[in-house]
């Protein structure tokens, strides 16, 4: 179940100026809430998409190792070679 957060931000000078020139009718947005939303939303996938790429640059470089570089283990060498 989803819940709905109230937060209060305060803004002044530049940083306000800036805000108010994205919302309204000249705006890309109709309300602030609309803009925050939509900057949490973007940073999420941005974060999501560096995830991502860290992710596939360490199987890219695992791919690419030479065949006899891999070697057997159990699954109990796999946790024990974690743990430490």
């Amino acid at each position: 179940m989803s819940r709905t957060t109230t937060m209060t931000v305060r803004l002044s000078g530049a940083l306000s100026d800036f805000v108010g020139s994205n919302v309204g009718e000249d705006g890309a947005y109709e309300n602030i809430s609309e803009y925050v939303r939509d900057l949490i939303r973007r940073d999420k996938e941005r974060r999501e998409q560096e995830t991502f790429d860290r992710l596939k640059a360490e199987l890219t470089h695992a791919f690419a190792a030479p065949e006899s570089s891999y070697v057997p283990l159990t699954a109990a060498e796999v946790i024990a070679r974690n743990r430490s």
